[in-house]
């Protein structure tokens, strides 16, 4: 215990302003490697999902950036001419999100209605933890709409129950049964960002026939069209679509196949990558190095003590189970502290009740977090390996005899 206090207080702890620049270094270290292990991993899902897409005849609309678009003179006669055509030429994939409306839970979240017509649901596969899939061949004002809710909504709105609100697509009074419960944390990828992603455990799966969207709202239109899926098409198809919307909504769409979509995130999202791992492989190679030359002065300077602590018993291997333990009590704290931030922000959207990115989990944290702190964990074991062998190394050079002591 003496010897363990030593290096502690007299070798490690000596030059206290080196250790906290040191330790400062490391958690930035640390945070970045997290949060770069994180999106890669988030990334990987999302390619993973949308997948689906990825495919010949697939072709995703999007707004144009470049447009100015005046959605104030957008009429919903033209928008049901666009769905008409839609319905008489092409197979598509519609789903529009983020309706929010007012319905009762027991965590008191606002509860998300998505729109999702048969084509689109095929794609997702969603996985339910109780209940059925979705049927889209219901009729509306006839019968109840069978609907998915999330699993943060499943013990106040379980299988089978009824629901009635006013649907803000179509502004009238519905009747939902609930059908299922999705798997918790079911979350929906970015096409145009595969590391972004949506989460549904406060969300309810509303089925979209072609007799609900002649019946929906301007907004429903409008929005559904944002993110549409053109199936089995061609390109040429796919543009006699943008003129028709273009012509009658004024818009300019683009509608690119997945993989386009796909390079352009990667154009951008490699080289943001790049940037972030150079600049934490820097900052691990100054950790190395400040904390081997911190931990060789302080011993110089306290030679006579490390040379009596050698003389009584004190060995190498001894030494260098000192060392592990060190910094592996260092790397601890660092990765705990990583975690707790993790922790804050992920529960920190259940106490805003954002109900798109409340996750279920210790704090809300999720298995892709896990996934990365134990990247994060590899990385500063090989960290703390090259550290304590090097030093090692190193200290086995120092002349040491009895003579330092006279």
């Amino acid at each position: 215990m003496r010897i363990i206090r030593f290096f502690i207080t007299r070798i490690f702890l000596k030059r206290w302003i080196l250790v906290l620049g040191m330790i400062i270094l490391l958690f930035l270290a640390n945070y970045l490697s997290f949060t770069t292990a994180r999106s890669i991993i988030s990334t990987f899902q999302g390619y993973q999902e949308i997948e689906t897409l990825n495919q010949e005849g697939t072709f995703v609309a999007n707004l144009d950036p470049n447009s100015e678009p005046d959605f104030a003179k957008i009429k919903i006669d033209d928008t049901q001419k666009v769905y008409k055509y839609l319905n008489n030429n092409y197979t598509y994939a519609l789903q529009a999100n983020g309706f929010v409306t007012s319905l009762d839970n027991k965590h008191k979240m606002d509860v998300i209605l998505n729109y999702i017509n048969e084509e689109s649901y095929k794609i997702n596969q969603f996985r339910l933890s109780q209940g059925n899939h979705l049927n889209f061949n219901y009729k509306l004002n006839k019968e109840k709409i069978p609907v998915l809710v999330g699993a943060g909504l499943a013990k106040t709105y379980p299988v089978g129950s009824n629901i009635e609100i006013t649907d803000p697509a179509t502004q009238q009074l519905v009747n939902l049964k609930v059908q299922g419960v999705l798997q918790k944390n079911s979350y929906r990828s970015n096409f145009y960002a595969p590391n972004s992603k949506t989460y549904f455990n406060f969300s309810i799966f509303l089925p979209v026939n072609k007799e609900f969207i002649q019946r929906a709202g301007l907004d429903l239109h409008v929005d559904g069209l944002m993110d549409i899926v053109l199936l089995d098409s061609t390109k040429e198809k796919a543009m006699n679509v943008k003129e028709h919307i273009k012509e009658n909504l004024g818009l300019e769409f683009n509608f690119f196949n997945q993989q386009e979509n796909f390079k352009y995130f990667e154009d951008y999202y490699v080289n943001s990558l790049k940037i972030i791992c150079t600049i934490t492989f820097i900052l691990l190679i100054i950790i190395v190095c400040l904390a081997i030359w911190n931990t060789l002065v302080s011993i110089r300077l306290m030679i006579k003590d490390f040379t009596i602590n050698l003389l009584v018993g004190l060995s190498y291997s001894k030494l260098r189970a000192i060392f592990y333990s060190y910094f592996g009590i260092l790397f601890s704290i660092i990765l705990a502290i990583v975690f707790v931030i993790t922790a804050i922000n992920r529960y920190g959207f259940w106490l805003r009740k954002d109900s798109t990115f409340a996750t279920y989990g210790i704090f809300g944290v999720i298995s892709m977090d896990w996934m990365a702190l134990l990247i994060v964990l590899f990385i500063d074991f090989i960290i703390g390996f090259t550290i304590v062998e090097l030093t090692i190394r190193k200290i086995k050079r120092i002349p040491i005899s009895v003579g330092v002591l006279q």
